[in-house]
């Protein structure tokens, strides 16, 4: 008898993902089992909740591995926690599934609660239904009261700062359908960077009394970027030989258009004030991450983009759904 939408639950999904521990061991109340979750946010602290949805061909290729997916989905929308300044509790799925594939639910569910050990998010709840490969995560975190990082704080005069490297995921979607066999080691690497994103919590946590506005790169440095200027009422200026590139995209090409509008680098952007700008090269040497400042806001409305001769750069939109 092929397993029903409770047998899933129950042997793939029943026990949780993630293991409950730290901060979200007093306030997951009851995870799945009820109706409801019940979540008990520490006293002083606010709820941050964020939903993505990913739907195959769309935000991933078709027959995708299934542990590449689990732990790639999860992070993606970890990702919107490290940009709030959130500290990780919970999450909720819900999964359709053109049929019921054992193993391959055995190879999701096994990578998904890895991935979620790693972020110290507990899986509390969800559905299951049939048709087209599409998943929805919402994640829950928490951050002490007012201290959530935001969009709309960026001020005149303030620093722009990019973590790790930009463009690297993008570049790699010329190949994710080409053998390993016939890569170059390069193209291995931005693969890996694209498979396997990593949410910046600890940064993000870091910059709750240091950034005055963040964002992820999701849809490319400058979309992202542009979301802050919009959010904030102010305009920033970009230097574009200042991008933080990896070795491997310089040498797989077009590593501007890549850095500045490829998205799927799920780095973090964020401001501070000019005065603070070493406290972030301490927070750099103390979390062993690249902090690149690569600009400044400025008076006006919209961004531009400089080249190391000053020339103005238009690059390319960022990523659209519609």
């Amino acid at each position: 008898m092929p397993a029903s939408e409770f047998d899933i639950i129950h042997r793939y999904f029943r026990e949780g993902a993630g293991q409950i521990s730290g901060a979200n061991a007093n306030a997951i109340r009851c995870g799945i089992g009820d109706d409801c979750a019940v979540l008990a946010i520490p006293a002083g602290e606010e709820l941050l909740l964020s939903v993505d949805t990913l739907v195959e061909t769309v935000h991933f290729p078709k027959s995708y591995a299934p542990a590449l997916l689990a732990r790639r989905a999860l992070a993606v929308c970890v990702s919107d926690l490290a940009a709030s300044g959130a500290t990780p509790l919970a999450f909720t799925l819900a999964l359709t599934l053109p049929e019921v594939d054992e193993v391959w639910l055995a190879e999701f569910s096994a990578a998904l609660a890895e991935a979620a050990s790693e972020y110290a998010v507990v899986l509390v709840g969800g559905d299951t239904t049939r048709g087209p490969l599409c998943m929805s995560f919402q994640v829950m975190g928490s951050a002490p009261s007012g201290q959530a990082l935001l969009r709309n704080g960026a001020q005149l005069g303030d620093i722009v700062f990019v973590s790790g490297n930009l463009g690297d995921a993008n570049a790699a979607l010329a190949f994710l359908d080409t053998q390993s066999s016939d890569l170059q080691p390069h193209q291995r690497e931005l693969l890996r960077r694209y498979h396997t994103p990593a949410p910046r919590l600890a940064l993000g946590q870091k910059l709750r009394n240091l950034a005055t506005a963040a964002i992820d790169v999701s849809d490319g440095l400058v979309a992202d970027l542009s979301h802050i200027l919009k959010a904030s009422g102010v305009a920033a200026v970009l230097r574009l030989q200042d991008l933080p590139l990896s070795a491997a995209l310089i040498k797989h090409g077009g590593a501007i258009d890549s850095a500045l509008s490829g998205g799927d680098d799920y780095e973090l952007c964020f401001t501070v004030p000019a005065s603070r700008r070493a406290d972030v090269e301490v927070l750099s040497a103390s979390l062993n991450l690249a902090l690149t400042e690569v600009g400044y806001i400025e008076a006006g409305s919209g961004l531009r983009c400089y080249d190391a001769q000053q020339n103005l750069y238009s690059p390319r939109g960022g990523y659209q759904h519609f």
